[in-house]
């Protein structure tokens, strides 16, 4: 596979505070790769900078071979790149089908093949067309957001902490569409708390701890690791 993103030593900072420390990590095209991590160990600001929204103090951001850092949101967009936000950030006051119009909002071609397609990962959505996306379940808001997100065709999606905030058959379910995403060709770069799902659904794993990473492996191997599991899966590996 080849490489879609690559960071080189990336740093972040808010004023004197360093939450990303000279971070490396790379993603092939077809991947779900996830970074797991406590609160506050930098994995947010990470795809924020990524994405734009955040300027890194240092370091690189490679996607396609082309150099990201100092573009425009707006412009990494373009070039593929989408970001799923943590809390789901819809437009409450907007219905199901304007908040997917807004995740096109730079395509100039017809929008129907996708819509078609969002809603046939997503039959609750199209059911709630016509609804305000206030009224949504966390849940369906969360559905609504990753739909959101496609809707700009990105070659790789990124999704901060989708679990967030929903009962467990809920999470499950998302787990379950984020699969199929990726076996429909989206790449994938995942930041969640619940690791232990993270992990399950990854092809590879980071691990950061206080903004540098301090681990990596398959999802599998992380899964197995006794530290992991002590620290993040809260039981012991079994001897």
């Amino acid at each position: 596979m080849s490489k879609l993103l690559t960071i080189k030593d990336l740093s972040v900072a808010y004023g004197g505070i360093q939450a990303v420390r000279g971070i490396s990590f790379d993603v092939s095209e077809g991947e779900v790769v996830t970074l797991i991590g406590a609160n506050g160990a930098g994995k947010s600001s990470t795809l924020r900078s990524i994405v734009g929204l955040v300027k890194p103090s240092g370091g690189s951001v490679l996607f396609q071979d082309k150099e990201l850092s100092g573009l425009t949101t707006e412009n990494i967009v373009k070039n593929g790149i989408t970001l799923v936000p943590e809390g789901r950030r819809v437009f409450v006051n907007l219905t199901v089908y304007e908040n997917l119009k807004m995740g096109a909002y730079m395509r100039k071609d017809n929008l129907e093949a996708d819509l078609n397609w969002v809603y046939d990962l997503f039959p609750r959505l199209k059911e709630r067309n016509w609804q305000s996306a206030g009224t949504l379940s966390g849940g369906e808001q969360q559905m609504l957001a990753i739909a959101r997100a496609l809707m700009s065709r990105p070659k790789l999606i990124m999704m901060d902490e989708p679990s967030l905030g929903l009962a467990p058959l809920v999470v499950q379910g998302v787990f379950d569409i984020i699969r199929e995403i990726n076996k429909q060709g989206v790449t994938i770069l995942l930041v969640e708390q619940n690791a232990n799902m993270a992990l399950k659904a990854a092809d590879r794993a980071y691990v950061m701890e206080t903004g540098q990473i301090t681990m990596s492996g398959s999802g599998q191997d992380l899964l197995e690791n006794e530290e992991i599991r002590e620290a993040y899966l809260g039981k012991k590996a079994k001897k």
